[in-house]
């Protein structure tokens, strides 16, 4: 990890420098005195030390003393990041208040050279020496750490050789009988093996899982298995484990089959000699181990080996998914945890079953609670068990049960050294992800998109340059998840939101992190628990303070915490959060209260000395307002407000030049700032809010002031459509249609009035009957984005849909049209090419669904055109149309069977609820057998069908 903490310190360090070189900054933020020399120095010391790194982090696993100095390593380097923070800051508070610059991604103005200036006052220069006098302090330090590397022998070992741990051999030799459980898995695979496959001559099965859950175990079971044996003529058994030896592979293979290889050297021969001798042989090849990523080396295995029976098959494990796809595999099976049954009777057979009955009774109790602290994984419950079997007495066994497992060397050596396998394959970059992942409780449900924001927080995922951060961070994770590092994923459309880690992997991290990473619960009494516990090395932290507790403020004493979330069941005092920003080297703060068990919080003014502060999260906070001075913490990247009561953001918020991600979906905003407008490079904005009253005019952004925010993705909102006025100029036109990464769109034609007495705003939705042509008109205007799939429309007061978007809206995937009150028909929906879900909801007067909706037009026969109407619907929903009387469309003149293929010949579910006027369906969708019919509070479908009369 401390090979990753210096990589970022250069990296940081490199940025600065070639702002200098450049002349873009020049010398108005030189540093006081002539320091080019320690700077340099600080350079090259951060260089010969990371060139150690590797051989240092291989060493403390077995040296005491070299982990003490990476410690020493660690501390030092936090230090360089938090004054190189400092200096970049100020680079960046001279270009704002300079007028140089509006945002980080926007074009850049050259500036000249002043320096020394009148616009720079006694409290800049003296923050620019005390940079100074911290990076000689720390050259001082760094010097020594330097000096004492030589202590221990440390050697420079290229980047691209990995620490040389020896993982031990395995063999396909099991007592099949001493396999417990996993039933379910052993007869899938035994059937899979046994299968015959017309379609592939060579098939590939892996065994997918964490480090020590039984994937060897499994595949021995498989070897011995009689009906496996008798089925193939050959089962070749390969401890493949890291690096990939192709000369060694290829020798075992040719060996399990009895060919003679007289000094054969190259790979080609060995190859050749395989292809040669598995002719007519229908052979098990068992890959156990597998780390290798690379397609290349595997390819020419699978080439020579397709020379088999057919039949033949390849059965690896490996702890990364990647790896199984890699080698084409048809079926990847997912080793889980035991049940504790079954873990419970493997450690019984190792702990218990040859003691005396009597003794083995007053030990079960012990036991079967050592057994649920094991949580599934075969390794640690073997490891235990095979210790525990010659403690006789039940205090040692309370004392295995009680202590912290690490300490156990006997376990520590047994349970590490698979684990510590997967933690060292993984680039270092990924490692300090990895561990920080115990700031998180055992148990708990790790949000994926806040890991990645806590992990920019603390340049974990580096410098923004050409690749988007949040990139990064998905192939980080996707790094993790692969290696079976997490767990119990949920999900959404395939997509992992939410995971958690198994508690072994979770001890492990816990390790590795060294006191870094904690997450701590306190109750009644333990108020003073952080600053009596030793915790000082902590600098990422999970708070949870129960109910009835007070706030341990002993928490505001540990000056070097960089991350902070906070769990609290109920308000913070007012004095609470002032004290928090004394913790001037975070980078993160979260709080993550409901707060609807709170009080208002006031956030102080006192905010904007934390200026290293990068993601700041207010979630579900009752918060009414956001000081000024947060517009000074120039870092800032994530801004979450999200279900806050927030009424108006910062005036100044275009000094936010670094903000990526701006969470504000709250009823409560009454506007957005005019300074939104210069955020170029903002990605995120949850919702725009135009502003419904006069007060607000100057100080309010328009909607075409969003033109120039081109990096938005994702989804936006936008809300107080019903108060645009100014149509007629045009410039509204503009404000969506460049924005090639928003896929999804919320407009909503409320209107905004604030009661000025009562200092909030009311909004109401467009009323029947109210003037409708601005909306048409407005709607109209609005040209949507490129790329969009998602789309929801809310109030709109217009009696039609404008024409011209369904020509643009060419790869819309999803619509949602709701309580647009003055529409009588249904806009022309059918040609929507791409269109998957569509629901229509309060749509009050629409009496009649007819030729119009399906896309038909006046006059035309639906039988004269050769396309699908809602070629690609899979969904749709009707609900509270409650005039609907009708739902026709034109008979087409080619049967019933042409007619399911051109309307709606996708349609899997039709939901109608709450249209208690409607008479009848269209026969096309009763006579499907396949369509799945929900209709719900439909008074006169229910008694027409209900009787066979339709």
């Amino acid at each position: 990890m401390a090979e990753a903490i210096v990589s970022f310190a250069l990296e940081q360090l490199a940025s600065i420098l070639s702002q200098q070189i450049s002349g873009f900054i020049g010398k108005q933020v030189s540093l006081v005195g002539d320091i080019e020399e320690e700077v340099d120095k600080l350079n090259h010391n951060l260089q010969a030390i990371q060139a150690v790194l590797l051989d240092a982090d291989q060493k403390q696993m077995k040296n005491r003393a070299v982990r003490v100095w990476l410690n020493q390593l660690k501390e030092a380097c936090y230090d360089v990041e938090d004054v190189l923070d400092e200096w970049n800051t100020e680079i960046m508070k001279l270009k704002i208040e300079g007028g140089y610059v509006h945002n980080a991604l926007a074009p850049k103005k050259k500036v000249c050279c002043f320096f020394p200036s009148p616009c720079f006052g006694f409290k800049e220069v003296v923050l620019r020496r005390d940079i100074a006098v911290r990076i000689t302090e720390i050259n001082r330090k760094l010097d020594a750490i330097a000096k004492e590397k030589g202590d221990y022998n440390l050697n420079v070992i290229p980047a691209n050789e990995r620490p040389d741990y020896q993982p031990m051999q395995t063999t396909s030799f099991i007592d099949v009988s001493d396999i417990c459980g996993r039933d379910i898995e052993k007869n899938n695979l035994v059937r899979k093996l046994l299968c015959e496959s017309s379609e592939q001559s060579l098939q590939t099965i892996s065994l997918v899982g964490m480090g020590g859950i039984g994937k060897t175990t499994l595949a021995q079971f498989a070897c011995n298995n009689d009906e496996v044996k008798s089925h193939f003529n050959s089962i070749i058994w390969v401890c493949v484990s890291n690096p990939f030896d192709e000369f060694k592979i290829a020798r075992v293979i040719i060996e399990a089959l009895e060919v003679p290889t007289p000094n054969v050297e190259d790979l080609q021969s060995l190859l050749q000699r395989i292809h040669n001798s598995i002719v007519g042989k229908k052979f098990l090849l068992i890959l156990d181990d597998v780390w290798n990523e690379d397609h290349k080396k595997w390819e020419p295995f699978y080439h020579c080996l397709k020379n088999g029976l057919h039949g033949s098959k390849i059965l690896i494990t490996t702890r990364k998914e990647s790896v199984a796809h890699i080698m084409k595999s048809i079926d990847i099976i997912n080793v889980e945890e035991l049940s504790f049954d079954e873990n419970w009777e493997l450690f019984r057979r190792l702990a218990l079953s040859e003691r005396p009955t009597h003794e083995s009774e007053k030990l079960e109790e012990i036991g079967r609670e050592i057994v649920k602290k094991c949580k599934g994984l075969p390794l640690a419950t073997k490891t235990i068990g095979s210790l525990l079997q010659f403690k006789r007495s039940r205090d040692e066994w309370k004392r295995v049960l009680y202590s912290e497992m690490w300490k156990l060397e006997e376990i520590k050596s047994g349970i590490l050294s698979p684990l510590m396998l997967s933690y060292n394959d993984l680039p270092s970059s990924i490692r300090k992800c990895f561990s920080y992942c115990v700031i998180f409780p055992k148990g708990y449900n790790i949000k994926k998109d806040v890991l990645i924001n806590l992990w920019m927080a603390q340049g974990y995922l580096g410098l923004e340059k050409n690749t988007k951060l949040e990139t990064i961070g998905e192939e980080y994770f996707h790094h993790l998840v692969t290696r079976s590092f997490f767990q119990e994923f949920s999900k959404s459309k395939d997509v992992i939101k939410d995971c958690k880690m198994h508690d072994i992997v979770h001890d492990f991290a816990l390790f590795l992190s060294d006191g870094e990473c904690l997450a701590l619960q306190v109750n009644i009494g333990d108020n003073d628990l952080f600053i009596n516990s030793s915790n000082k090395n902590v600098r990422h932290l999970m708070l949870k303070v129960n109910k009835e507790v007070p706030f341990p403020m002993s928490i505001c004493s540990v000056k070097s915490l960089r991350s902070l979330v906070i769990e609290y069941v109920h308000s913070l005092s007012s004095d609470v959060l002032p004290k928090l920003c004394e913790l001037t080297c975070l980078r993160a703060l979260k709080f993550t209260a409901n707060f609807l068990d709170q009080e208002v919080m006031e956030i102080p003014k006192e905010i904007e000395k934390l200026r290293h502060l990068r993601y700041l999260d207010f979630n579900m906070q009752f918060i009414t307002r956001l000081p000024e001075s947060l517009c000074e913490l120039y870092n800032l990247r994530t801004l979450d407000i999200t279900l806050s009561m927030t009424t108006e953001l910062p005036g100044g918020i275009e000094k936010l030049v670094n903000l990526r991600c701006l969470k504000n979906m709250t009823r409560s905003l009454l506007y957005i700032p005019k300074g939104i407008e210069k955020l170029t490079g903002l990605q995120t904005l949850s919702e725009f809010v135009i502003s419904g009253g006069n007060d607000y005019d100057s100080r309010a952004c328009s909607l075409e002031g969003i033109k120039n925010l081109n990096n938005l993705e994702g989804s936006l909102k936008i809300r107080g459509l019903g108060n645009v006025t100014n149509v007629g100029d045009g410039k509204i036109k503009e404000a969506l249609k460049n924005k090639k990464n928003l896929t999804g769109l919320n407009l909503q034609f409320d209107k905004g009035t604030k009661n000025l007495s009562r200092k909030r705003c009311s909004w109401k939705v467009a009323e029947e009957g109210e003037s409708c042509e601005d909306y048409e008109v407005v709607l109209e205007a609005l040209q949507p984005p490129p790329e969009l799939e998602r789309l929801s429309i809310y109030s709109y007061a217009g009696r039609t849909f404008p024409s011209t978007w369904e020509m643009s809206l060419t790869k819309l995937k999803s619509l949602y049209l709701c309580c647009s009150l003055n529409c009588k028909n249904l806009h022309s929906l059918g040609k929507l090419s791409s269109l998957e879900e569509l629901t229509i909801y309060g749509m009050k007067n629409v009496k009649k669904v007819d030729n119009e909706f399906w896309g038909i037009e006046s006059g035309a026969s639906s039988s004269s055109s050769s396309s699908a109407f809602f070629p690609k619907l899979k969904q749709l929903k009707f609900c509270e149309l409650k005039e609907w009387e009708e739902w026709t469309y034109e008979n087409t003149k080619k049967g019933k069977e042409e007619e399911h293929t051109r309307f709606m010949p996708c349609l899997a579910t039709l939901d109608i609820s709450s249209c208690y006027r409607l008479k009848a369906l269209p026969d096309s969708l009763l006579q499907r057998t396949t369509l799945k019919k929900l209709i719900r509070e439909c008074p006169i479908l229910k008694e027409r069908y209900k009787k066979g009369t339709g």
